[in-house]
């Protein structure tokens, strides 16, 4: 009988996540089924149906914390005594508690390691809660396993120094960019500059000192710009707060939730993207926008520059400073700022520049 691997993602359901799942078991499939049994753990096979792989559905797991809790801790350990596998690899966050001989969980949740203030923790009492949770999840097992996943070099170091986590693997997302999304000068009737800004209204998005740099522009008798949000004043208090204290900006058009073909039609319609969220697992719109092959201004930090990595058209803002910021954006429209040409470093071992790298690190030799 061949040793198995057992995969599990009982969580993913939807989006980026599943889509890291099934690339996942496409690779494993592709490298090392004729080696190996795979077992899946998921939510429903559907959601998947890559060939060649074994499926055990849990389709109840996801409806309740409790439930997740159980499966992992107490669950998973059973399956792992009767399925004694040479791999148990988690793809969601949470290290179970499991028999096999070799154990690696895949951590995508930067949260633990956001500093959260007092205000925000007022606007968004749920995130804050939800991210103490998660430092303790984090926490609960994680020297069971042989490795720990990651998609940045920053959230290696913060596994370091927070867990004291030694073999931490830096694993770049596959990000596929969708063919909607080309080279492309805006076209429209008007005249305007605009910046677009993709995100939910989140406090750690940092809509605010977007919002306060059109304040500061708009004082200054700035015109011929807007700046677009997709911002839902009625999903939560955050986005309720925004447009409460920001609603008379004449500059600043609020979008509510919009579709991925749609976010698509504003890149090729913006001139410019705005990102400044102080928290993000990778960022996917500085990915995309890069496509595009228009200007980017971003948030001064380490995630930011990971992700855009090799790029010839964006300049760095800090995360608190509007004015600094208002002052970009207006030489930006007068085509004035000096943009940096920047070349994404080298990362050090180890490091997985695709999933078939990965598997090379995470199985037997």
């Amino acid at each position: 009988m061949k040793p198995t691997i057992v995969v599990s993602g009982v969580n993913f359901v939807d989006m980026g996540p599943l889509s890291i799942y099934r690339d996942a078991l496409s690779s494993l499939v592709a490298s090392s089924a004729d080696t190996y049994e795979i077992i899946a753990l998921v939510n429903r096979q559907t959601l998947l149906n890559v060939p060649g792989v074994t499926y055990m559905e849990f389709p109840d797991i996801k409806a309740k914390w409790i439930r997740r809790i159980r499966f992992e801790y107490f669950d998973c350990l059973k399956l792992s005594e009767r399925l004694k596998p040479a791999l148990w690899l988690s793809m969601h966050d949470m290290t179970p508690r499991v028999h096999c001989k070799r154990q690696a969980v895949y951590c995508h949740n930067p949260s633990p390691f956001y500093r959260f203030s007092f205000r925000e923790a007022l606007l968004d009492p749920s995130f804050g809660m939800f991210m103490l949770f998660y430092r303790f999840l984090y926490r609960l097992f994680i020297h069971r396993n042989t490795a720990v996943i990651v998609q940045q070099s920053w959230i290696r170091e913060a596994f370091r120094k927070q867990y004291g986590a030694q073999n931490v693997i830096v694993a770049h997302p596959n990000v596929d960019i969708s063919p909607k999304i080309t080279a492309t000068t805006p076209h429209r009737t008007d005249s305007l500059y605009r910046f677009f800004y993709p995100a939910l209204s989140r406090t750690f998005k940092n809509h605010e000192l977007l919002l306060q740099a059109v304040t500061l522009l708009e004082k200054r008798g700035v015109t011929g710009f807007e700046l677009v949000l997709t911002v839902d004043a009625s999903s939560n208090r955050c986005g309720a707060e925004l447009f409460r204290k920001y609603k008379k900006l004449h500059s600043v058009r609020w979008l509510g939730i919009i579709s991925r073909d749609q976010t698509y039609e504003l890149y090729a319609k913006s001139d410019c993207l705005l990102f400044p969220s102080k928290l993000e697992t990778w960022g996917l719109p500085l990915t995309e926008f890069k496509g595009t092959g228009k200007p980017i201004l971003a948030v001064d930090l380490p995630y930011a520059h990971e992700t855009i990595g090799t790029y010839d058209k964006v300049a760095f803002f800090d995360a608190n400073d509007a004015a600094g910021l208002a002052s970009m954006m207006e030489s930006m429209m007068l085509g004035k700022l000096e943009l940096q040409p920047v070349t994404a470093p080298p990362i050090t071992e180890p490091y997985a520049s695709d999933w078939a790298a990965l598997w090379k690190l995470l199985l037997p030799q």
